[in-house]
């Protein structure tokens, strides 16, 4: 991976500091916890949320949709498969429940 501008580096800083004030308030008891279990699972928590700030703050020229797709790990799309979803009526609409409205 290419390096990182400043501007990038600034938002992870921040995107993340704000993610781990509130994860940190939320399980300051597991990670101040007796059992090593516990402090590994909270120190994991945290990991995954600088994970998630740099994915963010890397990914500012894609959609909601795909930040969320790389987030979760999963593969990116082609563009074969968005001409497809589009063949097939896909509105991009990931809401879908399966269910007709009314019009």
């Amino acid at each position: 991976m290419g390096k990182k501008n400043d501007t990038t580096i600034e938002n992870r800083v921040y995107l993340f500091e704000s993610l781990a004030s509130a994860y940190v308030s939320a399980a300051s008891e597991q990670l101040g916890a007796d059992e090593p279990a516990a402090r590994e699972r909270a120190r994991r928590a945290l990991a995954e949320l600088a994970y998630v700030s740099c994915v963010v703050s890397d990914t500012a020229h894609l959609s909601a949709e795909q930040v969320r797709d790389r987030v979760l790990g999963l593969p990116e799309a082609t563009e074969a498969q968005d001409e497809d979803d589009d063949a097939a009526g896909d509105d991009g609409d990931d809401n879908d429940t399966g269910k007709k409205r009314n019009k």
